[in-house]
């Protein structure tokens, strides 16, 4: 269906109307001119040029060349042309004589001049062929304007489209034939080459006749990827005929005729029913529907319906002769059409169909003379219109409110017409429109047209769908049209438009995978959203737009939880009762995810990290009570963790995030050298990455494939972090809204994901290799199973990419040399003086690690290549294994993300046949000195490493176990000096080193770190010789490798980080439910005091209150901590902040031993079983004296206050009621400074006795259980 453009020539001239032409053209014909009075007879003999200059009298030179330069158009481009035309209509036409075109030509162009007694000399005629190679703007011709009404014509076309400018104005005529072309359009033809043209009203008596078009837009090809090759004119006003005699043929035209045999459509569908050979019905009626025009099969045809009152019968236009009549019928019109015969539609349940044949005749505007007319159902039609009905939204709303119950449902569309102007292309490739700002347009359930919409057209739609928030990315109220519906211009857009829109090929790739695939509307538009986005996001440059559209269209399938629908019934869609169509349901869910660029995401967390909560918030629930320096350490570092799901917790959008991009290993400009990173055509993020471990169900592990580097992917679930860094001195609570106290502040923002959640789009080589060979694997999973089929289904982008790297290896005439390794130990990534300056670094320092690796085999020269590919037998040709330590620094550290202890890896050399390259250098030492250092191999610049998986192994290379991994309790067990331990991260605190010349003011972190038996272990952290590592979260399961364990000076456990140590994330804690960790094993007191049980620091307590020893009750200042009364007692602060702070101790006994517990903050008011209202009256109560001590069973302590102090005696009596003696239930952590034993001296009757005494078991409360 698309046009042919350039030089068509004989695009209209069917051999079947040369056959009915007669006679000469160029004969003369005596006083065909006289009519108007203006020309009398002329002589045969006479010179045509000269006559008409003798006629028209120039009265200018410019005038009497110009007259010429219309002569020699005239003969050179219409005469040919008209010669060749067919009679006609009226029956009376004559042949044109060259004088007499002309003449017609000159005549009818001064009658459409805005000036009188002159001619246009600034105008020129231009043939077809020269209109379309030459014009490639956008214009508009209007011979009758004056410069102020152009001028006004300009400012209504601007404000009618805000944001496109008018068409340029252009001084150029033209002049030809209308004939009908294929599929029944309507072409301007001269001697040249044909040009489409578009008409708001056809009448058929234009056809075949010279005209003079005084008023068009023409439109150029779009340069987006169409195959038209020229563009269209769209007429603006009437054509002048050319012709003697014209305007008494169109006058003599039948507006109401008079045809006998006419019948109803109730008579007709009755004749229907009872098919009679060779019968012939002339049926009226009103156009109740008009269908697209369709191609099946080479047979082009479409269909209308006629109705009355009562019924409805559908009329088939399949002759091509009639095509044309799409352009003339119109809903609402009262028609009248001849010699219809009645005939079976195949594939249309047999249902007898109107056919129109090639004597039917088309009579529109027609009146039965014993019938009324039908206007009124005409006017109520356009009633509909310019908005939709108000039960339509009433429901739309209704079923709205319902939406949140449910996540999809299903709703119906409703039928409506509607006329508006269209003010937004979306995309003119997808069929997307906005209309009058606020109603969406979808035509792409119809073939598309040859003329797209431009922005300021005036349509009129008919049997058009209806839908309310079908795709939360497109406006509320949208419109779709199927194959009943009728789209026509009512009027041509004035504007120039806009560039074309790349953001969707042209070519229509969006609405044939439609057609191929039959889906949802809510589905189709999510898709163009996505297309349009993907455009602008991917890499320019390496994805085509069709690979784009292909792209997201498996990603819509992907998301889509709809089954597959069978394919269209075209007939049943445009004829059947009731209406069903692909459109008539539709699907609304809240779920639809929404794509962000990866630059737009980090943008909108970086822009919310410090606006998304108050810094108050970020202190724990007794923050008004903290000093300065606890405020302050508090401050120093917090973390906020995102959801890309709005469901799991907090979200960064109220929809489902979808992010697109590659997966690459991080760059030299990346903060983050720990991890892997997802880029797209916008920006970098860095993701600790983690995946299902194959040895143990249900467990992660951290990833170690290089095969996923390059490829494309979709995140559909995943975590955004931002950790936030602030340094502040506030004084006290109360200052937090001022941001002078802050000094510096800054946020680091990073993506967790597990791979299990990824969409491959676009697999890398080795990855295609590795799901190959995998797919082959006996008992492979679903996520195998998966991928396979998403490698069957590759885009031609995957395709593209993968063929070009294939070619590039086959063609490269350096081979490479690898080697196979397995990874025992990896250390981690520092700055290290190595003696020589690196860009943007200090002199001797580059970012360095190393990693232990034993060598499989020998070293294997290759042609080409060969990246994952299965294990040969030459590679492991060696009776021993070899170690080699590999050395990593400046840009090859980036390989630290994918290398992991006990994996396989191929190391490739490329460009060199040398393998000495890949042979470590040895330590050289004194004879009879036996050395057993490893040899040491620096890995270069262009070396790569690709993970050798399990069924990329040879069987003999079974995969090694991983070195040995301790838990949280082994580390506190044993006695190792150098560990390698994993745990899960249950609490994070920022040890800020201020005095440090480094730079890095937050390089101190203690984590504590617990197993599933509840035992925690402290590990301190300094980050100020090492990169950034993200993921040190509480939830995160880290892998700790060559830590130190230390011992303190009271015997606690725990660890400290060396320059070798690594930190690698193994498992993703599930932020979105914020469990809380394992918890402390259940201690006995008399256990716990023994030495054998001291390096358990944290456990739970359950036990009965023996008596209280101590309870303090101060207001503190914070600044200095001194007691404060009306000010600080301190002669040296100034502070006018106050804190309340208290304490309290007492023995608690569980039945094997005592224990001294001390309370502090709001855990002493849930002690003492105050209510708020009572605490803040202590408080108060307070304020006056500063402090008060208290001990209930002080035998030598004196409290604090007089005897008769009401408030002593309150609290005295309070630690001393029943109330207090109760059973408890706490977690506690055991102090560090516990007493030594102590020996003491008793003495009974006559004898001394000399007796050791444990001291009590310190612990300090953490929580406080409820009972």
């Amino acid at each position: 269906m698309n046009v042919r453009g350039g030089n068509t020539g004989g695009d209209g001239q069917r051999e079947d109307i040369n056959r009915r032409r007669t006679g000469s053209c160029l004969k003369a014909v005596s006083g065909s001119l006289s009519a108007g009075g203006e020309t009398g007879t002329r002589s045969e003999d006479m010179d045509p040029l000269q006559e008409l200059l003798d006629r028209v009298k120039p009265s200018t030179e410019a005038e009497s060349l110009w007259l010429k330069n219309i002569f020699t158009f005239i003969s050179e481009h219409l005469s040919p042309v008209v010669c060749s035309s067919a009679p006609s209509q009226t029956g009376n036409h004559g042949d044109l004589s060259l004088f007499d075109l002309s003449m017609c030509a000159v005549q009818a162009i001064q009658q459409q001049m805005c000036v009188a007694h002159s001619l246009p000399v600034s105008y020129r005629l231009l043939s077809v062929s020269e209109l379309v190679s030459q014009q490639h703007l956008a214009c508009v011709s209007n011979l009758s304007w004056s410069t102020n009404q152009q001028r006004a014509w300009e400012r209504e076309a601007e404000l009618a489209v805000p944001g496109q400018r008018a068409l340029p104005r252009v001084n150029l005529l033209l002049i030809g034939c209308l004939r009908e072309g294929r599929d029944g359009e309507y072409r301007l033809t001269d001697a040249s080459g044909s040009v489409m043209c578009e008409c708001l009203s056809l009448s058929p008596l234009w056809l075949d006749r010279p005209v003079f078009l005084p008023h068009w837009n023409y439109i150029p090809h779009n340069a987006s990827g169409q195959e038209e090759a020229a563009g269209f004119l769209e007429l603006i006003g009437s054509p002048v005929l050319l012709c003697p005699g014209a305007e008494q043929g169109l006058a003599a035209a039948p507006g109401r005729v008079e045809l006998s045999g006419v019948v109803g459509v109730g008579e007709a569908g009755r004749l229907l029913r009872h098919r009679v050979k060779g019968q012939r019905l002339s049926v009226f009626g009103e156009v109740g529907s008009v269908c697209p025009l369709l191609a099946v099969a080479g047979t082009t045809f479409f269909c209308f319906t006629l109705t009355d009152e009562s019924r409805s019968l559908p009329v088939l236009v399949q002759d091509s002769s009639r095509l044309s009549w799409i352009q003339r019928v119109c809903v609402g019109q009262s028609v009248c059409v001849t010699a219809l015969r009645v005939c079976a539609l195949r594939g249309w349940k047999g249902n007898n169909i109107l056919c129109v044949t090639k004597c039917s005749e088309l009579h529109a505007d027609y009146t039965h003379t014993q019938e009324h007319t039908q206007e009124h159902t005409h006017s109520e039609s356009l009633l509909l219109m310019s908005q939709p009905a108000e039960d339509d939204c009433e429901e739309a709303e209704h079923e709205e409110v319902e939406l949140d119950q449910s996540a999809v449902r299903i709703k119906q569309s409703k039928i409506i017409s509607y006329q508006g102007v269209v003010t937004e292309v979306v995309s003119e490739g997808a069929g997307l429109y906005v209309l009058d700002g606020k109603v969406g347009l979808c035509v792409a359930y119809q073939p598309a047209a040859k003329r797209k919409l431009r922005a300021g057209d005036r349509v009129e739609l008919h049997h058009a769908h209806f839908l309310y928030r079908p795709c939360p990315d497109f406006p509320p109220s949208m419109l779709c049209t199927c194959l009943r519906s009728s789209l026509r211009v009512t009027a041509f857009s004035r504007a120039a438009g806009s560039p074309p829109d790349n953001r969707c090929p042209g070519d229509g790739a969006l609405p044939r995978l439609l057609l191929q695939k039959n889906t949802d509307v809510s589905n189709y538009l999510w898709t163009c959203h996505l297309s349009s986005q993907l455009a602008h996001s991917l890499v320019q440059g390496v994805w085509r737009q069709q690979c784009v559209c292909l792209l997201s269209w498996r990603l819509m399938e992907t998301q889509s939880r709809a089954g597959g629908r069978g394919c269209r019934d075209i007939y049943s869609e445009m004829l059947d009762e009731p209406h069903t169509c692909p459109v008539t349901q539709y699907s609304v869910s809240s779920a639809v995810r929404q794509y962000l660029g990866v630059s737009e995401l980090l943008e909108s967390l970086q822009t919310d990290c410090w606006s998304s909560a108050p810094l108050s918030s970020l202190l724990p629930p007794d923050g008004s009570n903290l000093t300065s320096s606890q405020i302050n350490g508090f401050l120093s570092w917090s973390c906020r963790t995102l959801s890309s799901e709005p469901w799991g917790g907090d979200a960064v959008r109220q929809r489902p995030v979808l992010l697109v991009g590659v997966l690459e290993l991080p760059s030299q400009t990346s903060e983050f050298k720990h991890s892997m990173q997802l880029r797209d055509a916008t920006g970098a993020a860095a993701c600790v990455l983690t995946e299902s471990s194959e040895e143990e169900e249900g467990a992660q592990r951290a990833v170690f494939n290089s095969a996923w580097i390059g490829c494309l992917v979709g995140v559909v679930q995943f975590t955004m972090v931002t950790e936030r860094f602030l340094q502040s001195d506030f004084p006290s609570y109360q200052h937090l809204d001022q941001d002078r106290f802050i000094t510096h502040k800054h946020c680091r923002v990073y993506l967790q994901l597990s791979l299990d959640h990824l969409h491959i789009l676009s697999p890398s080589v080795a990855m295609e290799t590795h799901l190959r060979h995998k797919g082959e694997e006996p008992g492979g999973d679903v996520t195998a199973k998966k991928q396979t089929v998403e490698e069957e289904e590759e885009t031609a982008g995957s395709k593209r990419k993968r063929r070009e790297e294939e070619e590039a290896d086959s063609g490269n005439p350096w081979p490479c040399v690898s080697m196979v390794i397995r990874v025992e130990q990896k250390e981690g990534v520092s700055w290290r003086n190595t003696g020589a300056k690196a860009e943007d670094q200090e002199a001797g320092l580059r970012l360095c690690f190393s990693a232990k690796a034993a060598v499989i085999g020998p070293v294997v020269s290759w042609r080409r290549d060969p990246k994952n590919e299965p294990m040969t037998e030459k590679e492991s040709e060696q009776k021993q294994e070899r170690k080699v330590v590999l050395v990593f620094s400046g840009v090859c550290t980036r390989w630290f993300p994918v290398l992991q202890p006990g994996c396989f890896y191929r190391l490739i050399a490329a460009n060199t046949q040398d393998p000495s390259v890949l042979i470590g250098c040895g330590v050289s030492g004194r004879s009879g000195v036996d050395l057993h250092a490893e040899s040491t191999l620096q890995v270069r610049r262009g070396w790569r490493f690709h993970t050798l998986t399990r069924p990329l192994l040879l069987p003999t290379c079974r995969q090694a176990v991983p070195p040995t991994v301790l838990s949280v309790s082994e580390v506190l067990d044993c006695s190792s000096e150098l560990v390698c331990f994993q745990g899960v991260v249950s609490e994070r605190i920022s040890v800020n080193n201020r005095t440090a010349h480094s730079g890095h003011t937050h390089s101190g972190v203690r984590l504590t770190l617990c197993d599933q038996a509840g035992r925690s272990l402290q590990v301190y952290l300094d980050l100020s010789h090492t990169p950034y590592p993200p993921g040190l979260l509480p939830g995160n399961t880290l892998l700790l490798s060559g830590f130190q364990r230390r011992l303190s000076r009271t015997g606690s456990v725990y660890c400290t980080y060396l320059p070798v140590s690594s930190i690698t994330v193994v498992s993703l804690g599930d932020t979105s439910s914020a469990q809380p960790p394992p918890p402390a094993p259940i201690m006995h007191l008399g256990e716990w005091a023994l030495s054998s049980k001291q390096r358990c620091t944290v456990g739970q307590v359950k036990g009965h209150v023996v008596c209280f020893l101590f309870l303090q009750l101060q207001w503190s200042c914070s600044l200095c901590g001194s007691v404060y009364t009306q000010g600080c007692s301190s002669s040296q602060c100034h502070s006018t902040s106050s804190v309340f702070q208290s304490k309290a101790k007492l023995v608690i006994d569980d039945g094997t031993g005592e224990a001294h517990v001390w309370f502090s903050a709001a855990l002493v008011r849930a002690l003492l079983g105050l209510a708020d209202a009572q605490w803040e009256g202590l408080q108060r109560a307070l304020r006056v004296r500063g402090h008060i001590r208290v001990f209930p069973r002080g035998q030598s302590q004196v409290c604090d206050g007089d005897a008769d102090d009401f408030l002593l005696h309150f609290l005295l009596c309070l630690c001393s009621s029943d109330v207090m003696i109760r059973p408890l239930s706490l977690t506690c952590r055991k102090r560090t400074n516990q007493r030594p034993e102590e020996v003491r001296r008793f003495t009974r009757g006559d004898r001394e006795f000399l007796t050791r005494l444990a001291p009590p078991l310190q612990l300090t409360c953490l929580h406080l259980h409820p009972d």
